[in-house]
């Protein structure tokens, strides 16, 4: 397990050497990027995320929207039986779905990250 940083490192620059340094970065952060120039440091394990297909997005974006839907039902505090059981029976679909995506995502070779 590597150490704890404690130590916080101050330094003045001038806009044009901060420019400099944010150009030479390339988009990565700069605190990362100076401790793998300085100090040779293997920068951290990059998390690609995954690509999916579209329809697989939209199968995602579309459980999200269901689940606001019930927050939204549950928060307002209405509702009576009936409404909790389909409430229950909507969080199961949406937690057999998730899991379908995950194995897809797994089925592409993505490490599962759980």
């Amino acid at each position: 397990m590597a150490d704890k940083r404690s130590k916080m490192l101050t330094m003045w620059v001038t806009e044009d050497e901060h420019r400099r340094l944010l150009e030479r970065c390339n988009g990565k952060q700069l605190a990362a990027w100076m401790r793998q120039t300085c100090l040779d440091e293997k920068p951290a394990r990059a998390s690609k995320l995954p690509s999916l297909s579209p329809a697989l997005l939209r199968q995602l974006a579309g459980m999200g929207n269901n689940l606001n839907q019930i927050a939204r039902q549950v928060n307002a505090g209405g509702g009576n039986g009936h409404d909790r059981v389909q409430v229950v029976a909507a969080l199961m679909a949406i937690d057999a779905g998730l899991e379908q995506i995950r194995h897809a995502v797994l089925a592409n070779g993505v490490d599962d990250d759980r």
